[in-house]
């Protein structure tokens, strides 16, 4: 009875841990999604202002390849900053904690939407270009440590709903950009520096509420073998005094990690018993990037306006395209834990692989049917709603969940790393892939996601409602570490788990 009473106890939601979850996610992911589109709108608008700035210094207009870079540099700091980031997630988790990290990150926020919101008056452009290096290296950071932090917080139960919940708060922070980002709201000569500027508030926010939060108590326990502080920090909340059944568990990762210690990248790339964790998550990750999921936007434009919306409304209909983003993220939150990781994986990327297909036949035959057009435009919200249920949340919650916590860290800055320069590598060389190969450039994506579908279908397994040490005896079945050194891998002679449902 007792048993099943915890069991019913593990599935509730308490108000401090739902406060956390939406206080850690809206001060860091919010942002993330915030700096990706908050460039978009005002692109001209500042590009006239980098311009003006430079024939303030000079007395001439620059000519149009050094603005064209210029403005090419300052858009890919970003995700040049974001890799920086996530090279920095291991070194700050470990020495500050995941909250202490995630606090310590909002100086990468509030410095530069300070210098952002004064770069029109003080006539520096070059202050736009730093400052969107340092949104990166915040994005970086956050993108990574929300998702360990929500991850190690949370019952097993909800961990995937908390964990889809970063995710949620990118598609809501793009979503807020976009509608900010309208001609009659900031994305005008007086506005946009405002709309740059404003990253900073939840920022603010989150310095000012996080702190009355606990650390996450795997962090307290494992690493500063603090056990009175984890209890109370698990106390707190699950809003009851038994989590004696929590504490042995947490206790029973950290001597199965003993025999590793802390590990590495360097290391992580050399365990065996990590081998198809560590190649499922670049796989994901690379997947995730490269399926061509900022193409499909950078695209979207062209597309309304070849079936008839007027280029006064397209900013509408982008901002239509991503509630629709929103909408479909709160859905994988609340299926998550239905359908399972591996499903909507599957699942989305299928639909992505479908919709980059049939785009590929309706860009070339646009101009032959009359209807074609409108094809395009349900490929468009076909392949963010896929994209939106698997592939965007996931990779993040399952680098928490696969990875123990001494390889946590060392996986999320590889993780990290991959998603961040394969959306630098996307900016970059999509352009020309379009130039090249014009309406078949969604065939190099279509290919990708067939490849990730096809690497999830063999390989990636279902981790739903599983602890962390169950999921990683999958893994150590898989790696067939028995083989190579027991003694030296992860998971030494991990004792048989029961799972208490």
């Amino acid at each position: 009875m007792e048993q099943q009473d915890q069991s019913m106890k593990e599935g509730r939601l308490t108000l401090v841990l739902a406060l956390a979850t939406l206080i850690a996610a809206f001060g860091s992911s919010f942002q993330y999604g915030y700096n990706v589109a908050a460039v978009n709108s005002p692109a001209l608008l500042m590009q006239q202002f980098y311009n003006e700035t430079y024939y303030g210094r000079t007395g001439e207009f620059m000519e149009d390849f050094p603005l064209t870079l210029l403005w090419s540099v300052t858009v890919s700091m970003f995700p040049f900053g974001g890799f920086i980031g996530s090279l920095l997630v291991g070194p700050l988790v470990n020495k500050f904690g995941r909250k202490g990290a995630l606090l310590f990150n909002n100086i990468f926020s509030i410095v530069p939407a300070i210098l952002m919101g004064c770069s029109k008056v003080a006539k520096s452009f070059e202050l736009i270009i730093i400052s969107r290096l340092l949104v990166g290296i915040c994005a970086g950071l956050s993108s990574n440590v929300v998702p360990m932090y929500l991850g190690e917080l949370a019952p097993k139960n909800l961990r995937g709903a908390l964990g889809v919940v970063p995710q949620l708060f990118i598609t809501v922070g793009i979503l807020v950009a976009q509608i900010f980002g309208l001609r009659n709201l900031l994305a005008n000569a007086d506005g946009w520096p405002v709309l740059l500027g404003l990253t900073g508030v939840p920022a603010a926010l989150q310095l000012l509420l996080l702190p009355f939060f606990p650390e996450s108590p795997r962090y307290l326990l494992i690493q500063k073998k603090d056990e009175a502080a984890a209890k109370k920090a698990l106390q707190t909340l699950r809003g009851w005094d038994s989590v004696d059944w929590e504490v042995a568990e947490i206790r029973q990762e950290d001597e199965a990690e003993k025999a590793a210690g802390f590990i590495s990248v360097l290391k992580l790339f050399r365990m065996r018993s990590l081998r198809w964790q560590l190649l499922s998550i670049i796989v994901l990750m690379a997947g995730q990037q490269l399926s061509g999921v900022n193409a499909i936007y950078y695209y979207a434009d062209q597309i309304y306006l070849s079936a008839g919306v007027q280029e006064a409304h397209v900013q509408y209909v982008t901002a239509g395209t991503g509630a629709v983003n929103v909408v479909m993220t709160i859905c994988a939150v609340f299926v998550v834990e239905l359908l399972g990781r591996r499903l909507l994986l599957l699942l989305g990327f299928s639909i992505c692989l479908t919709a980059c297909c049939v785009l590929t036949a309706a860009l070339a035959l646009q101009d032959t049917v009359s209807w074609m057009p409108y094809i395009s435009i349900v490929c468009v919200i076909s392949y963010v709603i896929g994209h939106a249920l698997g592939p965007s949340p996931i990779p993040a919650l399952l680098i928490t969940e696969i990875f123990l916590q001494s390889s946590r860290p060392s996986a999320f800055m590889v993780g990290g790393s991959v998603h961040w320069l394969s959306n630098f590598a996307v900016g970059l060389i999509f352009p020309f892939i379009q130039e090249g190969l014009g309406p078949y450039s969604f065939i190099v994506f279509a290919v990708i996601c067939l490849l990730t579908t096809i690497y999830i279908f063999l390989i990636v397994p279902e981790t739903k409602a599983k602890t962390f040490i169950e999921i990683n005896q999958i893994f150590t079945k898989m790696n067939k570490v028995s083989e190579v050194h027991p003694e030296k891998e992860e998971l030494k002679e991990l004792p048989p788990v029961t799972s208490e449902q």
